[in-house]
């Protein structure tokens, strides 16, 4: 798969269309995620959701004349789907079995700077600037601040592990949305976003079935509210939601992509205020804010920073005066 650095003449719309997707429909999926796990074993429900949604995009695909994938590209989308779905939501899934879903949203906050970490240490990455190191170094010091502050409901034994794994969860993603930009891929950016969402499913329920989970569940408690968030899941966090990403990774740039980790932590911690009562104490909120200043250090291009500096001189000390020579004593 290709990947230019601009997007195609005309497809500016679309471009703003799937970030606001991303922005906003992925920032509701951890409420839905916090709803299926209720009643439904962690990785096993996201393996179903990964595997039915995958399976049904590429018999429509298929339908409509699209190529099946050929060996490299599965080869492909096994890495793909391993790092993106297990890896990455697998174990936002399990940690929400713990935690509430706001504070989980806010941890996955920390993504961009995996991206800017894992940027630099790929072959051909560019070392980060300062801003870069401050920026990952603020990240850093407002998970602390979110691990230690978690609020009375996420403060139990489990849930320090969970939170653990959600920021492991943040690094899996970032490692496979680099992975799918810049490794070569031909074919159909949706048939490849279906066969990763196929192996991505096939992986979870592998992990589901070790993990004895699988063969514990017990279906008869499964409620009509979770298999409704499933669904919700399967068509707008994977059809609409997972294709609209694996789209903008194709078109823009690894930095603005990333910019969906400063909106959804908003949605997710609304919903979950408005739906499960969750609630955000005053530790948690220094260092969301934490969180989110870090990532905006790493995101602000240095140029920007240099002109507000330089605005900011301007208005405090005013204009430079020009030099008046004085005039030669005898």
């Amino acid at each position: 798969m290709t990947t230019p650095t601009t997007t195609a003449p005309g497809s500016k719309s679309l471009v703003i269309l799937a970030f606001a997707i991303v922005y906003v429909i992925w920032g509701s999926t951890y409420l839905a995620i916090r709803v299926v796990v209720e009643s439904m074993p962690a990785f096993l429900s996201a393996g179903v959701r990964f595997l039915v949604a995958g399976l049904l995009m590429m018999g429509f695909l298929r339908l409509r004349g699209f190529a099946l994938p050929a060996g490299p590209q599965w080869r492909h989308s096994w890495v793909a789907g391993l790092l993106l779905s297990v890896g990455g939501n697998g174990l936002v899934v399990w940690a929400e079995k713990s935690i509430s879903s706001g504070l989980a949203a806010l941890l996955v906050a920390l993504t961009p700077v995996w991206f800017a970490l894992l940027n630099w240490l790929r072959p051909g990455g560019k070392r980060p600037q300062l801003k870069t190191v401050v920026g990952i170094v603020i990240g850093f010091a407002g998970v602390i601040l979110l691990v230690n502050g978690r609020g009375a409901a996420d403060s139990h034994a489990a849930s320090f592990w969970a939170a653990i794994a959600v920021v492991f969860a943040g690094l899996s993603w970032a490692g496979g949305s680099l992975f799918t930009k810049y490794s070569p891929n031909s074919g159909s950016p949706l048939m490849n976003a279906a066969a990763q969402m196929i192996c991505g499913g096939i992986g979870l329920v592998a992990v589901s079935l070790v993990t004895g989970e699988a063969l514990a569940a017990d279906l008869s408690t499964v409620t009509g509210r979770s298999m409704i968030a499933l669904l919700y899941l399967v068509v707008f966090g994977s059809w609409i939601g997972f294709t609209a990403y694996i789209y903008l990774l194709k078109v823009s740039t690894p930095s603005r992509v990333s910019t969906y980790a400063y909106v959804n932590p908003v949605i997710a911690v609304f919903l979950g205020w408005l739906v499960l009562g969750e609630t955000i104490g005053p530790k948690m909120l220094l260092g969301a804010l934490v969180v989110l200043a870090g990532v905006i250090t790493i995101a602000v291009p240095a140029s920007f920073v240099g002109e507000v500096g330089a605005r900011l001189r301007r208005m405090v000390i005013g204009q430079p005066r020009a030099l008046v020579p004085c005039p030669e004593r005898d």
